[in-house]
């Protein structure tokens, strides 16, 4: 059975393709229109998934959207109607998107399809409507490697639900509690994100990496003013201070009041103010999250959880469910945000509502996340013949061993490998590699390569069997979706004048044997790398622990800031030529940035991407 899964028309649009229960393809639409966070109808995705499945459109069983539209828009009435006049001019804006097109969406959807694919109506699939939140649920919880398994959604709001806790046993999935919207964690986190100045359902993770450099001076200023916690971990946020629900900003002026500082511009300097109040939120965020494990956990009696949903990206409060021991297993969807609802909705339809047979696979059924394009050698070939570049074919052994010993000379590698990820992270086949040990590379790195800020961490790439020499004890982390802590004797202590450090300053400050990699709070998003996973990427790291003992690569995404991560060898061809990263490998060909020609056409390469 064939089905195609579809996320659009708010963010992170994408398409999946299933066959039997079996994930065959995956795929963001930004990384083929090179438009981040890209919410139109994932036509490049969908044909992408067909091809390379070698599946025809007419031959599809079904097609199974991520979430309900009717539903959704009940909600947009529903709030309208409740907060009116309030959020008249953002109710009208929403028409004007809703009355043509969302209303009517299966229509709208066979009206694309028939017109794009040239075929009769009746030939279509038949189209099937899921609820946002079970997208999200059937994405963790049937392709990970549990029988049965408690399953944890949190996000800013599907259609009502923001915070949804289900059982999954075999082939089923049931919901038991849920929070519905405007009291969400997400929209929580993302206020405070727009507020500190960065983008919403973009610039969160932003305020993740800015939080270590902050104390949490206002986290009880917050859980007395904006969010009700309960025992349970239930929740209640004071809407006075909010205006997600009735505007387009996502805060009040009350909001600004309370904190005594009014919304940062994005061109403004970060202080310690913003930084205590990054910190304050990912705290509170952190104490909620675990109140509701805590609950669950004692309610239920499960050894295993799955998290999806957009906040399940946020890998320090990940971390504190696996510090705290609360289950024996915890997995977590590598595309935890809408565009893994589109394997959640094809998967869903498949095992919970068809009643087909499930048999979980033992390290998940994601494939390691690669579920997207490769190219052949020839393509590869075809391609840098054609913008004049230098480069050699080496033999895969010969060419892993000469990029480890460049590393370890201090050289960054744009490394382009096999089939794209699926997901946020790059994990060793779209990803720019460097040297862990070298204690200036993340401000090199996030400024001439990345383009970013210089706050922002990079994570380690560790071979799996070497992971309890460096750092705590942690869930196994193939998805990069795990905060853990270097071990206490890999540390550097800070000398006396580097404690009254604090901030941006503590950047400068070596603090462990892999720098580069170590966060100022002594924490790392670590990627744990399995040889029947990604066996070149774990052979990479392996050459280079040959070289120096440290079993670990720095791995940041392929791509600069506010640009989608590379799809293709023009994409990284593109971002080589217009960085400062020394080499670029793809496949097996190895270019040097100052063999190339540089006298290549300047204006092919300056694309420009919008700051998140």
């Amino acid at each position: 059975m064939k089905i195609l899964g579809i996320s659009a028309f708010y963010h992170d649009s994408s398409a999946c393709i299933i066959n039997n229960g079996e994930i065959i393809s995956a795929v963001q639409e930004e990384r083929f229109t090179r438009n981040k966070n890209d919410k139109n109808f994932p036509l490049n995705s969908i044909n992408y998934c067909l091809k390379q499945s070698n599946i025809k459109l007419s031959e599809l069983d079904a097609i199974s959207f991520y979430e309900n539209n009717y539903i959704k828009f009940n909600r947009l009435l529903h709030t309208y109607l409740h907060y009116a006049p309030q959020g008249m001019e953002s109710f009208s804006e929403a028409m004007k998107e809703w009355i043509p097109t969302k209303l009517f969406l299966k229509s709208y959807i066979k009206k694309i399809l028939k017109t794009y694919y040239d075929i009769p109506i009746n030939r279509l699939p038949r189209i099937v409507f899921q609820k946002h939140h079970f997208s999200h649920a059937a994405s963790a919880f049937f392709p990970s490697p549990f029988k049965k398994s408690l399953i944890l959604c949190i996000d800013g709001v599907g259609e009502w639900s923001t915070t949804s806790i289900w059982e999954g046993i075999n082939n089923k999935i049931n919901l038991k509690k849920e929070i519905k919207f405007p009291h969400s964690l997400g929209l929580l986190y993302s206020a405070f994100t727009y507020y500190l100045g960065f983008k919403v359902n973009s610039g969160e993770y932003k305020v993740m990496g800015l939080a270590p450099y902050g104390q949490d001076e206002y986290k009880e200023l917050i859980l007395k003013n904006l969010i009700d916690v309960k025992q349970d971990g239930s929740f209640h946020l004071n809407m006075d201070f909010f205006n997600f629900h009735i505007g387009s900003t996502m805060v009040s002026q009350k909001f600004c009041e309370l904190f005594k500082n009014d919304i940062r511009k994005k061109e403004d300097k970060i202080t310690n103010f913003h930084m205590n109040v990054a910190n304050s939120l990912q705290s509170v965020t952190n104490h909620i999250i675990l109140k509701i494990c805590k609950n669950i956990q004692k309610e239920e009696r499960f050894s295993n959880l799955c998290l999806a949903g957009g906040v399940a990206l946020n890998c320090v409060s990940n971390g504190k469910i696996s510090d705290e021991k609360l289950f024996k297993n915890i997995w977590v969807q590598p595309s935890s945000g809408d565009s893994g609802a589109a394997a959640g909705a094809a998967l869903g339809l498949y095992f919970n509502d068809l009643e087909n047979k499930r048999v979980p696979k033992k390290n998940s059924g994601m494939q390691g996340s690669y579920l997207g394009p490769e190219y052949s050698d020839n393509d590869v070939k075809n391609y840098l013949n054609s913008v004049k570049a230098n480069y050699i074919q080496y033999k895969e052994n010969d060419l892993l061993i000469k990029v480890a010993r460049l590393i370890s000379k201090g050289h960054i590698f744009g490394w382009f490998q096999g089939r794209m990820e699926f997901g946020p992270r790059a994990l060793g086949n779209r990803s720019i590699l460097g040297d862990p040990r070298d204690p200036k590379l993340q401000k090199i790195m996030n400024l001439k390569i990345k383009k970013r800020e210089s706050f922002r961490p990079f994570a380690p790439s560790i071979l799996e069997d070497k992971v309890e020499e460096f750092f705590n004890e942690t869930q196994p982390s193939p998805y990069m979706n795990f905060v853990t802590q270097i071990r206490d004797n890999l540390r550097v202590k800070y000398k006396s004048h580097d404690k009254k450090l604090f901030g941006i300053d503590l950047l400068n400050v070596k603090n462990s044997i892999v720098p580069a990699v170590t966060h100022v709070d002594f924490s790392s998003r670590i990627q744990t790398v399995r040889h029947d996973t990604n066996k070149k990427f774990y052979n990479l790291i392996k050459e280079f622990y040959n070289i120096t003992k440290i079993p670990i690569l720095i791995n940041t995404s392929f791509n600069v800031r506010g640009e989608p991560i590379v799809c293709t060898p023009e994409d990284a061809y593109r971002c080589f030529m217009t960085t400062d990263l020394d080499y670029l490998v793809i496949n097996n060909f190895l270019l040097y940035k100052k063999s190339q020609n540089p006298e290549v056409e300047k204006d092919y390469f300056n694309q420009e991407f919008e700051s998140d």
